[in-house]
């Protein structure tokens, strides 16, 4: 099941936060999914849709992107789109009983702009230019046709590889971001479950399946 949005009045992020979603500006896709995947493999539906979404955003827009583990969508060195994917676990067997995914994407600058507290970090694809009507529609079915081509091999895993390549956070010193605290750490790569190796400061190399990270500015 499919639902397509061009508004969303209580849009949810990551950590508890809205995701800004007003509306004219952008396009929101929300997928009900039943996979046959275990809660621990539940990053690859997150990691599958970023790949989609960058392949749909370059396919159609002709714009370069990026990713930023694990679920956001950089263009010209800001943020396009989040994706969020929520999910319900059989305890029993340890499975996904079903999953929603969430993909929202920034098409044009809102009327106004975006709020002081996103405009540093985030963006649109036709940030300030023209654009044809038909944009939203065809990207909405460039973003399912790529998922569901991924989807029907997610337990293949050989998606990663790319988004490895589309990755920008490999090779940089970042700051994992906790509740309570920030770490400093250098990424030394993604493996095939979609979780991010890292090396802290005291050369512990840690494996993490969640969380969030920022990247860590160099000092002139």
């Amino acid at each position: 099941c499919v639902v397509i949005a061009n508004e969303q009045t209580s849009g949810k992020g990551r950590m508890g936060r809205s995701f800004y979603s007003p509306p004219g500006s952008g396009v929101y896709i929300s997928l009900l999914l039943r996979p046959k995947l275990s809660a621990a493999d539940s990053l690859l539906i997150t990691t599958a849709a970023a790949v989609a979404v960058s392949r749909a955003i370059e396919d159609i827009t002709g714009r370069k992107t990026a990713i930023k583990w694990v679920n956001d969508i950089y263009c010209g060195g800001k943020k396009v789109c989040g994706i969020l994917t929520e999910a319900s676990v059989d305890f029993e067997s340890g499975t996904l009983s079903y999953a929603v995914l969430g993909i929202g994407i920034n098409i044009a600058d809102p009327d106004g702009g975006f709020p002081k507290e996103l405009e540093h970090i985030a963006t649109s694809i036709y940030a300030g230019e023209p654009y044809s009507s038909e944009i939203r529609s065809k990207l909405s079915a460039s973003v399912l046709d790529n998922f569901l081509e991924i989807y029907i091999q997610l337990h293949t895993k050989s998606f990663m590889n790319e988004y490895r390549k589309r990755s920008f956070v490999i090779g940089k010193e970042i700051y994992i971001i906790s509740p309570n605290a920030r770490e400093e750490a250098l990424v030394l790569g993604i493996d095939d479950d979609a979780r991010l190796i890292v090396k802290t400061s005291d050369g512990e190399i840690k494996t993490l399946s969640s969380g969030e990270i920022s990247i860590r500015e160099k000092k002139a």
